[in-house]
């Protein structure tokens, strides 16, 4: 594989860390989304949650 040296304007134009940042972003937003669902169905008498055009249900089929 050869290499080649960027130059500084090259450099200058290499943002590594966008891809990071984003990642990290996503993953935040689904880790709290996950929560609130996860909160509303333990704290729901019905044992439903909607969501802007999703539907979760947890129940007992005793």
């Amino acid at each position: 594989m050869d290499s080649k040296m960027l130059s500084a304007e090259e450099l200058d134009l290499h943002h590594p860390g966008e891809a990071l940042t984003l990642t990290t972003v996503l993953v935040v937003f689904t880790v709290a989304i996950l929560a609130v669902v996860a909160y509303k169905l333990f704290s729901s008498e019905k044992g439903k949650a909607q969501l802007q055009g999703f539907k979760f249900e947890w129940g007992s089929f005793l």
